[in-house]
């Protein structure tokens, strides 16, 4: 029998790189030798997330190489980064494109599927977590209410990597694996805030993510469950404007 090769945490990809501030990422060429790939990773997120790289557009690797001034070898580990969170796709021969944006129908799908999968999940977490990862997911949310940057499209992307997190963390703790796996597969969250860049779609959440935070301080699995169903049905009224206008 083989042995199983070690498992591969999705959500390491959007832990923070290093502590950098965003907001002193240069726009142009990459200057320093440290942390390259991050950088990069920065610079095409916020590309991305703007729609400065629109759906489906080719990322030339070469183009890219000669723009930042940096190797092929970062560029590459910021757009493989990119590929874990469904911002970009691979294609066969042709390189790197920009994922496609959600069609109504994926986003009625995925909003069905985190309303079946996150209730349940976070009520079994509040059954199940620690005290240390009740205190890690707040900490989180503690940070999604911080400003990252004076730069509003950079602190959006900071808070849907973040909200991303929190929402990974909570599944995570419900120890099942497959709540976990399917949320963090399908991207849902980073690929939601990539739609439109609003203040009401943050300032919102942090309201609710407190609710939820606060049932979870409770050990109330119910009143969890019910925070979460609330917090997801207004995330849905948010985002779908975008399709009925």
């Amino acid at each position: 029998m083989f042995a199983r090769p070690p498992r591969r945490d999705p959500l390491s990809s959007l832990a923070p790189q290093g502590g950098q501030d965003a907001a002193a990422l240069p726009a142009g060429p990459v200057a320093r030798p440290v942390r390259l790939a991050g950088e990069v990773y920065e610079i095409l997120l916020k590309r991305l997330m703007a729609l400065e790289i629109e759906p489906g557009e080719r990322i030339g690797v070469d183009a890219l190489v000669r723009e930042l001034e940096v190797s092929q070898t970062p560029i590459r580990e910021a757009l493989g980064r990119l590929e874990t969170q469904g911002l970009v796709v691979k294609v066969h021969l042709s390189g790197y494109r920009a994922a496609p944006q959600l069609t109504r129908k994926q986003f009625s799908d995925l909003s069905e599927l985190r309303l079946v999968i996150e209730p349940a999940a976070a009520a079994k977490a509040a059954l199940l977590m620690s005290d240390d990862e009740r205190d890690a997911i707040a900490a989180i949310a503690d940070s999604m209410g911080q400003r990252f940057s004076t730069d509003t499209q950079v602190a959006y992307n900071r808070f849907a990597e973040e909200d991303t997190r929190f929402h990974a963390a909570i599944a995570k703790a419900s120890q099942n694996e497959l709540y976990y796996d399917i949320l963090v597969q399908q991207a849902v969250h980073v690929r939601l805030f990539r739609l439109r860049l609003s203040a009401r779609v943050t300032t919102d959440a942090l309201v609710e993510h407190a609710c939820i935070m606060e049932a979870f301080h409770a050990r109330d699995p119910d009143a969890v469950a019910a925070a979460m169903r609330t917090h997801l049905e207004n995330a849905y009224a948010r985002f779908v404007g975008i399709y009925d206008s």
